[in-house]
C-alpha cells in the first residue's frame, strides 16, 4: 500500500451521495486522499468514508466558491492529482417538452453542469500543469448519444461536457494532463432510488434495452473512472467511455 504522505489527492464534486460517492470511495480504496465536494452533506458523508476523506460544502456554480475550496485542498495536501467533474443537476428535473422548459431551469442546469466543470478545471489547472501530471475526469450521460426526448436542458448540458473534454484534452495535453468523459447510463444512484416506485417502467425498460438486462449500480461508473485516473491509462485522453450495458454500441 502507498504511503498516504505522499498519496495522490483527488477531488470528488457531487461526492457526498449516489455516484459521486462511491468513486470517491472508490479511490480511498486504490490510495488516494479524497476530497468529497457537494452543496451539503460532505463532512457527514467524508466522516462515512473514514480518515483519508475529507469534506468541503461547496456550490461549483460558484466562482468564489470553488477557488476557495481549491486553495483549501491545496493548503491541507499541497498537491491535486486528480478532479472527478461529477456534480449536476438531473434528478430533480421533471420531463417536459422542450418549448415548455422554464428559463430558470435552464440557466441553473447549465450553470452547473457546465460552468461547474468550468470552474473546476480552471481552478485546478494551474496546479496540474505545473506539476505536469493530472487527470481530470468528466461525467457526462449515455443520453446525449441516445437524444433522449423531454429532457432537453440536461441532455444539452451533457452533450457540452462532452465537447469541453475534447477541447481540455488538446489543451492541456502538452502539460501531461489528461482528460476524459464517462457517461453513465440510467444508473440506481441515491436520488433515482428515492423515486424509484415512480421509475418502475423506466427502470424496466432500460434493463431491457440493454445487452447485459442488469441494473447499473454507481459502483459500475466508478470502476470506469478508477481505470482512467490508473497509470495504465496514460495514452487515454479526449476520450468518452460509455457506462450503460450495451445500451448505446460505439
Amino acid at each position: 500500500m502507498q504511503d498516504r504522505h505522499t498519496a495522490r489527492v483527488a477531488i470528488v464534486t457531487g461526492g457526498a451521495q449516489g455516484i459521486g460517492r462511491a468513486i470517491a470511495a472508490r479511490l480511498i480504496e486504490d490510495d488516494f486522499e479524497v476530497v468529497i465536494v457537494d452543496l451539503k452533506g460532505s463532512a457527514d458523508a467524508a466522516q462515512d468514508l473514514g480518515e483519508h476523506a475529507l469534506g468541503h460544502d461547496a456550490d461549483v456554480s460558484d466562482a468564489e466558491q470553488v477557488q476557495a475550496m481549491t486553495e483549501a485542498v491545496l493548503a491541507r495536501y499541497g498537491r491535486i492529482d486528480v478532479l472527478i467533474n461529477n456534480a449536476g443537476i438531473y434528478t430533480s428535473l421533471a420531463k417536459r417538452p422542450f418549448d415548455q422548459i422554464p428559463p430558470n431551469e435552464w440557466r441553473r442546469v447549465f450553470e452547473v453542469n457546465v460552468e461547474g466543470v468550468w470552474h473546476c478545471c480552471r481552478m485546478v489547472a494551474p496546479t496540474m500543469r505545473e506539476a505536469k501530471a493530472g487527470v481530470i475526469v468528466n461525467i457526462a450521460s449515455a443520453a446525449v448519444a441516445k437524444g433522449n426526448p423531454m429532457l432537453l436542458q440536461y441532455v444539452a448540458s451533457k452533450g457540452a461536457v462532452l465537447a469541453m473534454t475534447r477541447v481540455l484534452a488538446r489543451e492541456l495535453g502538452e502539460s501531461g494532463v489528461r482528460v476524459n468523459t464517462v457517461s453513465p447510463g440510467f444508473t440506481l444512484s441515491d436520488g433515482v432510488m428515492a423515486t424509484a416506485g415512480q421509475r418502475e417502467s423506466q427502470l424496466a425498460g432500460s434493463r431491457d434495452a440493454r445487452a447485459m438486462h442488469e441494473d447499473l449500480q454507481p459502483g459500475d461508473i466508478a470502476g470506469a473512472v478508477a481505470y482512467l485516473v490508473r497509470p495504465e491509462a496514460r495514452m487515454m485522453t479526449g476520450q468518452n467511455l460509455t457506462v450503460d450495458g450495451g445500451m448505446t454500441m460505439n
